[in-house]
């Protein structure tokens, strides 16, 4: 007899699926975009691709931890800090 406190198990395997999907495209789509911005700074401010890369890397750590914390502080299907996603 299942117990009607918890979720089955099939809805929580398809939440963490769902979760981590959200997280790794929020995570590669935001080092995209600082590489991307640090690639068009790197003339003017004279810094390296590498360099450029390394904030992306940065920003994209930065991304990851929002993503896990929005998880701890509501038990959502989502990354995202915003009510009702």
């Amino acid at each position: 007899m299942a117990d009607p406190l918890l979720p089955s198990t099939e809805t929580v395997i398809k939440g963490a699926k769902t979760y981590a999907r959200d997280l790794a495209e929020r995570v590669a789509a935001t080092f995209l975009q600082a590489f991307v911005g640090g690639l068009v700074l790197t003339q003017p401010f004279d810094i390296g691709m590498w360099q450029a890369a390394g904030v992306a890397g940065v920003a994209a750590a930065g991304a990851l931890v929002k993503g896990i914390v929005a998880r701890w502080r509501d038990v959502t299907h989502s990354a995202s800090l915003a009510k009702g996603v």
